[in-house]
């Protein structure tokens, strides 16, 4: 079973800044299109943001030039930088990883992400 472990999630005024992080095992992170996708309440989950091995990236338009991902290979790490957060980014942020060799996502357990007006 592929472990990714969430962290980073909290409690941040709107304007404000979080820093989410995932840890992948680091043969996975070596081939794996990683992303992450946040769940507000009562609703489905929704794409985030991706970024593929060799760095290309990709963002939703809700959160196009707030949001940063990024692979952090030396600690085995996906990071989303989250900047100007607005209370509709409120949610459980998840970290998921794409093998393209079994043709499986993988998914990590959440972390609770809440923006206050």
């Amino acid at each position: 079973q592929v472990l990714l472990v969430e962290s980073g999630g909290g409690f941040v005024q709107a304007g404000g800044s979080l820093r989410l992080s995932c840890v992948v095992p680091e043969i996975l992170l070596r081939f794996a299109t990683m992303a992450w996708y946040s769940q507000a309440p009562g609703k489905q989950r929704e794409f985030v943001a991706s970024i593929m091995v060799h760095g290309t990236t990709k963002y939703s338009d809700s959160v196009k030039g707030r949001f940063t991902i990024s692979r952090v290979s030396a600690k085995n790490e996906v990071w989303l930088q989250m900047d100007g957060l607005k209370p509709e980014d409120t949610g459980v942020y998840y970290c998921s990883a794409f093998n393209p060799i079994k043709n499986e996502n993988y998914w990590g357990q959440g972390t609770q992400v809440t923006v206050s007006p």
